[in-house]
């Protein structure tokens, strides 16, 4: 059964002041609340090594953030913004990336009123020799309110990879209400980051340092990557009073073979960098029961841990998908997930969680609520009394999940 929630039970008090507008000089210096079994105390990130289970895997999301904000402007002055959200054609990261001369992206456009349908180019104030002579040119395919497909043109044989390096900025969250500075390139993006696609930046990872990283490797716990790439929809607020009538967009994700084999032997807890890796890994039990009862794995649906009971082991679902896999010669697992963790939800593979602090009446929040077992109130109340910084550029905490 989809669970009846009022988002509005999920609010509190972030006033402007605690959201943290620009990152701390180190990235591990954050503060870092720790959480297990309702007790909380309070550390600096740099010690999370030593807060860690032995013996345990700890996954991280490697996708990039692309600079996907381009500024264009009409022959009549006014600018028109445009916001690459996703692939249309060609559809995949790899291959639209690696294009060279003309690509679809579906897009979010600002004053979209405004754009008649004639041909844009970008908005290059400096007057910088490098815009100039990739000549970037916008039009408008069609138009669904403020989204809509855009075709983008340039000629001087670049991958569109290297365009928008040249050409677009960093969309950082719009609650920073501020524009995009230097330090954003470097800071709004994990050291390990890999694979481009993200127009937001899997924040939980922006603390981990190569010390830190290098201490955790020491330790003995074994990293392990997936690679979800987060939509612009992922830290929206819910709109809509009731959670069951919000809708969720499509992430596309990865997941190595050799990973998945690694998850199979079930003996270790696993540590999950990031509500896009616990979205991620939680997926994979319902991708392995669309094997067990389909033949192939599907896209995770919305509802899908909420609408029927399941008796399959998580041992039995992950090693559907290895089979499949195997079967087909395929050395990694490639869907998306539209997947909604809330109060109710039964986690079958993450035990430990790192994770910022998130927005009032956000998906996030629902997620943070059901793995603590609806505790989420006395951590957040403890973040707000003790000055933790919030948002994106904020603090952190480690979770232990509550059974």
């Amino acid at each position: 059964m989809i669970p009846e929630i009022r988002i509005e039970d999920y609010n509190y008090p972030l006033t402007d002041e605690r959201i943290a507008k620009y990152p701390l000089p180190e990235r591990d210096s954050s503060k870092l609340l720790k959480y297990n079994e309702g007790r909380i105390e309070e550390r600096v990130f740099r010690e999370i090594p030593d807060l860690l289970p032995d013996d345990a895997i700890m996954v991280f999301n490697d996708t990039k953030v692309v600079p996907a904000r381009l500024h264009f402007q009409r022959e009549t002055g006014s600018h028109i913004e445009v916001f690459c959200l996703e692939p249309v054609q060609p559809c995949e990261y790899n291959t639209i990336f690696a294009t060279t001369d003309t690509c679809r992206w579906k897009c979010v456009i600002g004053n979209a009123k405004r754009w008649k349908g004639d041909i844009l180019h970008l908005y290059n104030p400096n007057a910088d020799s490098k815009i100039d002579e990739m000549k970037l040119e916008a039009k408008l395919i069609e138009r669904d309110g403020q989204t809509g497909i855009v075709e983008f043109t340039w000629s001087d044989g670049a991958p569109f990879s290297r365009v928008l390096e040249v050409c677009g900025t960093v969309p950082i969250p719009p609650y920073l209400n501020r524009d995009t500075e230097t330090i954003d390139n470097e800071r709004y993006q994990t050291l390990y980051a890999r694979f481009r696609g993200s127009v937001a930046a899997p924040t939980a990872g922006l603390h981990f340092t190569e010390n830190v990283l290098e201490r955790i490797k020491a330790k003995g716990i074994d990293t392990e990557t997936v690679c979800l790439h987060v939509g612009a929809g992922t830290f929206l607020p819910v709109k809509s009073s009731l959670v069951s009538e919000h809708p969720m967009h499509r992430e596309p994700f990865v997941v190595k073979l050799a990973f998945l084999k690694k998850l199979l032997e079930g003996k270790r807890d696993v540590i999950a960098v990031g509500t896009t890796s616990v979205r991620t890994l939680e997926s994979l039990y319902y991708a392995g029961v669309s094997c067990i009862e389909k033949g192939e794995p599907a896209d995770v649906d919305q509802w899908a841990p909420y609408t029927r009971e399941y008796t399959y082991s998580t041992q039995e679902a992950l090693g559907a998908i290895v089979n499949y896999l195997e079967a087909n010669g395929l050395d990694e697992l490639k869907i998306g997930t539209r997947i909604i963790i809330v109060p109710g939800f039964s986690f079958r593979i993450v035990k430990y969680l790192v994770t910022n602090f998130h927005q009032p009446e956000s998906t996030l929040i629902l997620l943070v609520s059901a793995f603590v077992k609806g505790d989420w109130r006395s951590i957040y109340d403890y973040a707000l009394v003790h000055d933790f910084r919030f948002l994106s550029y904020g603090d952190s905490s480690l979770l232990c999940r509550v059974d």
